[in-house]
C-alpha cells in the first residue's frame, strides 16, 4: 500500500471526513476529496482547508464520520 493515500478524506456530499491510516479501505467515488495526509489533523484544520479549497459551501457543518458508514 501506498502512504501517500493515507491521510483525511471528506465526502463533499455528506461533509464527513474519515481518517485513513491503513489499506483497510481508501475511499473512491467522486464524493470523496483527498483532504491532507495529516492523518492527525484537527476538524478545525480540516474545516479550514475546505474552506480555502472552496470544496463545500458551508465547512463548519463538516463532522467526523465512521469508516463503517461508507465502506461496502
Amino acid at each position: 500500500m501506498e502512504r501517500e493515500k493515507f491521510g483525511i478524506y471528506l465526502n463533499i456530499k455528506q461533509l464527513k471526513v474519515v481518517r485513513i491510516n491503513s489499506s483497510y479501505w481508501i475511499p473512491s467515488g467522486k464524493e470523496w476529496v483527498f483532504i491532507t495526509p495529516e492523518v492527525n489533523a484537527t476538524l478545525l484544520s480540516i474545516r479550514e482547508l475546505a474552506r480555502q479549497r472552496n470544496l463545500v459551501n458551508q465547512p463548519d457543518k463538516i463532522v467526523w464520520g465512521s469508516i463503517i458508514e461508507f465502506k461496502e
